[in-house]
């Protein structure tokens, strides 16, 4: 998606009029924060992803040449 100078102006003065310059700061924040805490939910789901394979993997080189667990 490729926004051009004319269409990231539009969507200023957009934005500008419908919420009007005291809100739009404020907005902004707040979608600045809503971002941040998906990313480091996202970051700790990852997190956790890998740790439990890490520890599958640990758990099958345990296992023993015979089989038993």
């Amino acid at each position: 998606m490729n926004l051009g100078m004319g269409q990231i102006a539009l969507l200023i003065i957009l934005a500008l009029v419908l919420f009007g310059p005291k809100r739009l700061p404020e907005m902004g924040s707040a979608a600045g924060k809503a971002i941040r805490e998906f990313k480091s939910a996202l970051n700790s789901v990852e997190v956790k992803k890998t740790d439990g394979d890490a520890e599958k993997i640990e758990a099958s080189a345990n296992e023993g040449d015979d089989g038993t667990k």
